[in-house]
């Protein structure tokens, strides 16, 4: 079955684009990544998903469930962390997860504890006393201590330090290899490389590639950094070239004979050529319009 599936899914904020004709499928148990900067439209995507806001056009389903008629049903099995959580001042850390688990009609307090042990996250802190990174952590306990068989996380990890960070990802991979199906908003492309098996790129509203992690990382194109002095005017494939005292970078597509035989012609102090990563092809289809190198 089809966790989420969206049809010409579009949200129009008066005149302002919000997203347009999304056509999006993320499979059951999938890990999946929702790539874009700020103002794509990845908020406004999973707040539409969640019912939080109302679709100007289309529709979509969660589970088999329509996001508008079968509203509640959905949030009652859906974990969602958004980018900036809001809490309670006053209130303590194990209060908020109470009240959460209390709104769903659960008991979470054994899974609750075991994520705050996991995170090092002090119940007994008011929210108002903790860091941004500790706000953090008490959302995504909220998010996950129900056992939620779909995970909406939008940019998770902001405020997080590079240990919890790698803490956090681990957990969502134990979920994952339970079977909950995993859809991870982000604009920093290494989580989505590390953890993702596919993932769809959104640029002003609309999807302009989905496929596996594999797939959209697989190009033609060569990372190639230069140390030396050689002249690379005329030479076809050659894009992104950025100069740096003494070190020209670029990524090339062209034929990879002539490049050797223009370095050859050239001062090289020392060479690498490499698969570019996922973030270089990203900025390609921004800068692009969407066309693969």
């Amino acid at each position: 079955m089809d966790a989420i599936k969206t049809h010409k899914l579009t949200k129009y904020y008066g005149k302002a684009r919000g997203i347009l004709d999304l056509d999006l499928t993320v499979e059951e148990g999938e890990f999946f990544g929702f790539i874009g900067p700020n103002g794509a439209g990845k908020s406004t995507t999973i707040r539409t998903l969640l019912g939080l806001i109302s679709p100007s056009e289309g529709s979509a389903q969660i589970f088999g469930k329509d996001i508008i008629k079968d509203k509640k049903e959905i949030l009652g099995f859906t974990g969602y962390l958004p980018s900036e959580t809001q809490f309670y001042p006053g209130m303590k850390v194990k209060d908020v997860l109470k009240l959460s688990a209390d709104l769903r009609r659960i008991d979470c307090m054994d899974e609750a504890n075991e994520l705050c042990a996991r995170l090092k996250l002090d119940t007994a802190k008011k929210i108002s006393e903790l860091s941004l990174g500790n706000r953090k952590k008490a959302a995504i306990a909220c998010a996950l201590q129900h056992k939620p068989k779909l995970l909406i996380l939008d940019e998770p990890t902001s405020g997080l330090d590079p240990l919890m960070q790698r803490e956090f990802f681990t957990i969502l991979k134990e979920r994952s290899q339970m079977g909950a199906t995993i859809f991870l908003s982000s604009h920093v492309l290494s989580e989505i490389q590390r953890n993702c098996t596919r993932a769809a790129i959104i640029r002003e509203g609309r999807m302009i590639a989905c496929d596996s992690v594999e797939s959209l990382s697989r190009t033609s194109a060569k990372r190639v950094i230069i140390h030396g002095n050689v002249a690379l005017d005329g030479l076809d494939g050659v894009r992104g070239r950025k100069d740096t005292d003494g070190t020209v970078s670029f990524l090339y597509s062209g034929d990879m004979d002539r490049l050797l035989k223009t370095l050859a012609d050239g001062e090289v102090l020392d060479l690498s050529i490499a698969e570019p990563d996922l973030e270089e092809i990203f900025m390609h289809y921004y800068e692009k319009d969407g066309e693969k190198i």
